[in-house]
């Protein structure tokens, strides 16, 4: 029986398929109405491990005005330039295949690739990520930052759930 850990990710797009508008706002997200906290307190139960990259990490400390909102997971921050760690993250300079590899196999619940574009495409050609759970907002936004960047590679998934929470639908997915 496999007890590897799960990379899951868990995120919200514009029908469109749009994580934020060019300037990073998600302000059309949080317009719309939603059920609860549409499933995010379930979710976030279940992973013990955060993944992401430095703009992202940058973004989130901006917006939440220096309070880190994921206080007691383990965090890892993908980083060129930063090194070390702060009371809440560790930057990591690793290869992302063989860093995320050794995590998959150490013992703990699941890892949440919170973002960004550029950490999430490099586990996408990797073929890293093992569950898809997208949160789909009846908004449409026309331009703005993509979930999914264009490459070269095909991943084959299965659909095992979909949810309403109101005006938003999420579907899951695992990787064939």
């Amino acid at each position: 029986m496999d007890n590897q850990r799960k990379v899951v990710l868990y995120v919200a797009t514009s029908l469109d398929g749009y994580i934020a508008t060019k300037e990073e706002s998600l302000e059309w997200l949080f317009k719309i109405e939603s059920e609860g906290d549409a499933g995010y307190s379930q979710f976030y139960e279940t992973v013990d491990t955060i993944l992401m990259g430095r703009r992202t990490y940058d973004w989130i400390m901006a917006m939440e005005k220096g309070k880190f909102p994921y206080e007691n997971k383990e965090c890892y921050v993908f980083s060129n330039t930063l090194n070390g760690k702060t009371e809440n993250v560790e930057f990591v300079n690793e290869e992302v295949v063989s860093f995320t590899t050794k995590l998959k196999s150490e013992a703990g619940k699941d890892i949440w690739i919170v973002g960004g574009g550029e950490l999430l495409h490099l586990f996408l050609l990797n073929k890293l990520v093992d569950e898809y759970v997208i949160t789909i907002a009846p908004t449409l936004i026309g331009k703005g930052i993509p979930l999914f960047k264009e490459a070269d590679y095909e991943l084959e998934l299965e659909l095992i759930d979909v949810k309403r929470f109101n005006q938003f639908a999420q579907i899951h997915f695992v990787t064939k």
